[in-house]
């Protein structure tokens, strides 16, 4: 990528009405846009970073047996008045529009709906189960106030994964390994360390659910831990009778703020019940399908990374999720001429900053841009045949010889 190629550009400062870092941040440094509160682009440094937060998810499910689908955003009323969740009185986050022939349609807020009314063409019998089917979609929710940048939004991008089983054990074998999944994914997006299971109210479905929060001083969910962290809760649930279940007193428990970045749920017959998913068991008796659903934000999970690792300087993305991961500035026409060949033999990692600024400002882009390494080759480092590579995330720098360097990069 050659800066001066691209329409995008950095910004030292940002607009009052956006207070949230990661947004602010992320705007600064070129990666979305704001079209209006609770609504942004994408650009193609930030969709770089969302397509690989994605595939480290599909990785991870993939290799527990799902299939990745694609789904409409547009909806018809017929599944959801069967569930009763059409009526805004009930769900009031629905986007709806009147169609110019008559009706309406909405936008989906999420898929239960018609993820299970499409399955009752596939699953008829004991033989078509398990199903587990996940995809990535743009969701709408017409929140009454978005807010927190890209980790409360109207329009955001989500990963969904419903499981369709014949009883209950076999939910709980595959929930079990969609947990497993869930801790994976988050390890390998640098959220681990600080990233727990927490239980959570089950709404109507169950009498918990499960969240995936991470310890964060900008979070909008408080959570209570003990000592050892292996049991979190949400403010919501705390109470005697949860306490009990858990078997922890209050008095052992601590409070911290955190962000919720996945969810799943136990949804039982609440979906295939009202919407007729059944099937014919061994003995070609009629069954209804046990269901459950897996959820990760992935543009909220982007915004809970921003808000992790970034500094007084910028952004500090991990090397596995950064757009690039060099950033070569050339100083003087040598230099300028080795950093063009880089960036020919590796378009896939690097950036080459050749516009017409001072070298001063490209650093600090570089700095505000988060690239794991910033590579600067000048007379002064030429003159030992060598280049400077600088760690965006230690500060630390190095000289490393340019055949170390070409070698590397290739």
């Amino acid at each position: 990528m050659k800066l001066s190629n691209t329409f995008v550009k950095t910004f030292r400062e940002v607009g009052k009405e956006e207070t949230a870092r990661n947004a602010e941040l992320l705007i600064r440094a070129g990666y979305i846009n704001k079209e209006m509160a609770g609504v942004y682009t994408y650009l193609p440094l930030g969709l770089k970073v969302i397509e690989k937060i994605k595939s480290v998810i599909r990785e991870e499910l993939n290799a527990i047996g799902c299939e990745e689908i694609q789904m409409t955003a547009l909806q018809s009323p017929d599944p959801w008045q069967k569930t009763g969740r059409w009526d805004s009185d009930k769900m009031d986050i629905w986007f709806k529009t009147d169609l110019a022939t008559g009706g309406q349609l909405g936008l989906a807020p999420t898929h239960e709906e018609p993820i299970t009314n499409m399955m009752k063409k596939y699953i008829s019998s004991y033989k078509d189960l398990p199903v587990y089917a996940y995809q990535f979609q743009t969701k709408f929710r017409n929140e009454l106030r978005a807010k927190s940048g890209i980790l409360r939004t109207r329009e955001f991008l989500m990963k969904d994964l419903y499981s369709f089983t014949a009883d209950e054990e076999a939910h709980n074998e595959f929930y079990e390994k969609a947990t497993n999944a869930y801790h994976k994914i988050y390890d390998r997006l640098g959220l681990g360390d600080c990233t727990y299971k927490c239980f959570a109210s089950g709404g109507v479905f169950s009498k918990y659910s499960h969240e995936f929060q991470t310890f964060l001083p900008v979070g909008e969910d408080t959570v209570y831990y003990n000592k050892d962290r292996s049991i979190v809760l949400n403010e919501e649930v705390l109470n005697d009778e949860v306490l009990a279940d858990l078997g922890v007193k209050r008095e052992e428990l601590e409070s911290t703020t955190a962000a919720e970045v996945g969810n799943i749920f136990t949804l039982k017959y609440k979906f295939t019940e009202p919407l007729g998913l059944e099937f014919n068991d061994k003995d070609g008796k009629r069954q209804t399908v046990f269901m459950g659903c897996y959820g990760i934000g992935v543009s909220r999970v982007m915004g809970v990374i921003v808000e992790k690792y970034s500094d007084d300087k910028g952004l500090v993305w991990p090397e596995n999720l950064a757009p690039y991961k060099y950033y070569i500035i050339g100083i003087g026409e040598e230099g300028e001429k080795i950093a063009a060949e880089l960036e020919e033999s590796n378009k896939e990692d690097v950036i080459y900053d050749n516009r017409d600024m001072r070298p001063g400002q490209k650093f600090a882009d570089a700095e505000l841009m988060g690239i794991p390494y910033r590579v600067v080759i000048s007379d002064k480092t030429l003159a030992e045949g060598k280049a400077e590579i600088t760690d965006r995330k230690s500060g630390e720098s190095k000289m490393v010889s340019l055949e170390e360097l070409r070698k590397e990069i290739k």
